[in-house]
């Protein structure tokens, strides 16, 4: 990936990345979609996002892995399952070889229902 590029478009990201990468990220693209098919892909600092109300996830191919971005909380919540994995307050990092797509898919789900309850309490 060439730094500096503003990308536009997921498929604009997605074209930057070497084979090994698209393969990967398209991996956890149809994953995303699967949980939340109702929602948009857009980028968002950069990266690709999938977006309901407001955005559910971020994620982003890095040198040594995958980057899942879902926010805070669900590291929280699933922190027993995330023990094999390099997490910060708001980051996963999944290595090239341990995409783990059932737990991207709870994580996924659990977003939904915090964006839901999100906008359930904004238009009250």
């Amino acid at each position: 990936m060439q730094t500096g590029t503003k990308f536009k478009t997921v498929d604009e990201y997605f074209a930057s990345l070497t084979e090994a990468d698209q393969q990967l990220l398209a991996t956890i693209r149809y994953t995303v979609k699967q949980a939340a098919p109702n929602a948009t892909e857009v980028i968002s600092y950069n990266m690709p996002a999938i977006k309901q109300k407001g955005i559910l996830v971020y994620y982003a191919a890095h040198q040594n892995h995958i980057g899942f971005y879902p926010t805070s909380k669900p590291i929280e919540v699933f922190k027993a399952e995330l023990t094999h994995y390099k997490t910060s307050k708001g980051a996963i990092q999944f290595p090239h070889n341990q995409i783990d797509l059932a737990l991207i898919t709870k994580i996924v789900e659990f977003r939904l229902k915090e964006d839901l309850a999100k906008g359930k309490k904004e238009s009250k």
